[in-house]
């Protein structure tokens, strides 16, 4: 049997994600931090559920109706839609924590907006 990975709590990160944009709808007003609840034990994702919310490395940007309907259906299916790997963007953007240009670099990168 395969062992729990411990949540790590992160307001650094949970903060800078909230002053970023929604990587959907690009609104930047009360964007919240959207974590990832799917696992993937290809990025190291434990399974969360059942009252366990994921360490905060796998939230993402979101304004309150996009996080909404992430979690309205099936959440891999949400993202599929929308061409972004959300594993993907979650590291880089954990990885980018207070470099905001960096931040917005990997966001349009991720989600096809690069210039």
């Amino acid at each position: 049997m395969r062992q729990r990975l411990f949540r790590v709590n992160d307001d650094a990160h949970l903060n800078f994600i909230r002053s970023l944009p929604c990587v959907i709808c690009q609104n930047n007003i009360q964007t919240e931090a959207a974590h990832l609840r799917t696992e993937s034990r290809m990025y190291g994702k434990d399974f969360t559920g059942g009252g366990r919310k994921p360490s905060d490395k796998w939230a993402l940007p979101l304004c309150s109706n996009c996080h909404s309907e992430q979690h309205r259906g099936n959440e891999i299916a949400f993202w599929k839609a929308r061409g972004i790997n959300p594993f993907v963007l979650a590291l880089s953007l954990h990885a980018a924590t207070g470099d905001v240009e960096l931040a917005h670099d990997v966001i349009a990168h991720q989600v096809g907006r690069a210039a």
